[in-house]
């Protein structure tokens, strides 16, 4: 999957956080699903993301993370991150499960609910 955003930097940065923010949202790629919503977002709002990321790049434990928990940055992070898991998003190539099948979420006929993140700019597999 290409990156319109993110570099191969930042995307392993973002998988390392979104992973310590939400564990096991690694699995799922929601570096691939953030860097479609970074695309989709007037540049001002993608450069303060970008900027957030950057601020946060270093915290690459529970503890050193806990330091920026009351920043902005981290709230735009945190924010990123679980909706990148909990929107039930799965990257192509990626395996699942899903957030949905984690935690039981199963909304009428969800089984019939096909899967597009075309919205998004991601092809499917």
């Amino acid at each position: 999957m290409t990156l319109r955003v993110l570099d191969t930097q930042r995307a392993g940065t973002l998988e390392v956080l979104c992973e310590l923010i939400v564990p096991g949202s690694a699995r799922i790629g929601p570096a691939i699903y953030i860097d479609a919503v970074l695309a989709a977002m007037p540049a001002a709002a993608r450069a303060d993301a970008l900027r957030a990321i950057d601020a946060l790049s270093a915290a690459a434990t529970p503890e050193a993370l806990a330091r920026h928990e009351r920043t902005p940055g981290f709230a735009l992070v945190r924010a990123l991150a679980i909706e990148a898991y909990y929107s039930d998003f799965v990257a192509p190539g990626r395996h699942g499960p899903g957030a949905w099948a984690v935690i039981g979420f199963q909304p009428p006929r969800a089984v019939d609910l096909g899967r597009d993140w075309s919205w998004l700019g991601i092809g499917q597999p």
